[in-house]
């Protein structure tokens, strides 16, 4: 798969996991002392106070393997520089917010300046492929992933609502990403995908419902973080495009995406608490967390079988891309009324 022989790539998978869930065990036991909890409030969707913060553990376990991957030699220094950089960044203010709060300006400083960082030792957005072509993006290009890196910083975070969802969409996500590239070619991103996947692997065993601990903020911001990153070296490679990634994301973006369209025509504040995303809903109505979790899944491995296939026929990326678009849309835009509707007549 790598340079690396079996033997140590066996070590160093099976490490990562064992490491992650290790530090889990450590990281909510320090919560619970320091008196770290996710308090129940009338917009939550958990019943007793739970410690939060677990992301620190994969996201130690991920750096750390990031470093191990660099010192070897199977990842390059700009896509190394690119993550560690700024997703020590983004879970640093994201740790000091779990603990003790952040200004909200603070937050997006940060995101905007990781983003920025990512960005710039990726050496921008210049150009992406469709399928049929390339578009020339330009200067435009950087800003465009300056932009669309910080919202999927944040998109990540209001997705992590339930428990064991956002873990599971990241486990899923790199996983499927991580075969996809190996089978075009490219082992040392395929590892770091594997290295993520594992990573949070480790954490989702305590995150699965009913939750042991919450991943917080530490651990939302740094996966969108990563995901950005990851979607933007892989296309500039010409390893995996981002259309690809935007489909194996497709049941975190759109219902985030819709969710901020819908409460800026209704003129509600974008950055108060909520609890109106379709999976939010979903968990109010009729399903437990668990149900909604395995729904997630569900669908993560439908939208990871459309992303090979747009791999296998690559003269489908854009047409393909956005019909997923609109098929999710649809499905979001029908659950939220139904849910919706189910949530007035109970109430």
């Amino acid at each position: 798969m790598t340079n690396l022989p079996l033997a140590k790539l066996i070590i160093f998978c099976t490490g990562l996991f064992t490491l992650s869930g290790g530090l889990t065990f450590m990281v909510r036991g320090y919560a619970i002392n320091r008196r770290i909890f996710d308090v129940p409030n009338h917009r939550s969707l958990h019943s007793v106070p739970t410690p939060r913060g677990g992301g620190l553990a994969f996201v130690a376990v991920f750096l750390g393997a990031l470093v191990f991957l660099y010192l070897t030699g199977t990842i390059p220094k700009d896509i190394f520089m690119a993550l560690a950089g700024g997703g020590g960044l983004v879970a640093a203010v994201g740790w000091a917010d779990d603990n003790r709060g952040a200004a909200p300006g603070i937050r997006l400083l940060c995101h905007g300046v990781a983003a920025v960082w990512g960005v710039m030792w990726l050496g921008g957005y210049p150009a992406m492929s469709w399928g049929g072509g390339i578009w020339n993006l330009s200067w435009a290009g950087g800003a465009l992933a300056v932009l669309g890196t910080v919202w999927m910083i944040n998109l990540y975070n209001f997705m992590d609502g339930i428990d064991g969802i956002a873990g599971t969409e990241a486990v899923t996500a790199a996983a499927i990403a991580g075969v996809l590239l190996y089978f075009t070619g490219h082992p040392g991103m395929a590892l770091i995908c594997v290295a993520l996947a594992l990573s949070v692997g480790g954490f989702l065993i305590w995150n699965w419902p009913p939750a042991r601990i919450f991943m917080g903020d530490v651990g939302s911001g740094f996966l969108g973080f990563t995901f950005a990153c990851l979607a933007m070296a892989s296309e500039n490679s010409g390893a995996l495009p981002v259309l690809v990634w935007a489909v194996l994301l497709g049941v975190f973006i759109v219902d985030a995406t819709v969710t901020l369209i819908r409460r800026f025509i209704n003129k509600e504040k974008l950055y108060e608490a909520h609890r109106t995303h379709v999976y939010q809903l979903a968990a109010q109505a009729e399903f437990s967390h668990k149900q909604v979790t395995l729904g997630v899944l569900f669908l993560n491995i439908c939208l990871g079988m459309i992303g090979a296939a747009l791999m296998k026929w690559p003269g489908w990326l854009l047409p393909g891309a956005a019909l997923t678009a609109v098929i999710l849309t649809i499905i979001e835009v029908r659950l939220y009324y139904r849910f919706s509707q189910n949530e007035e007549n109970t109430g």
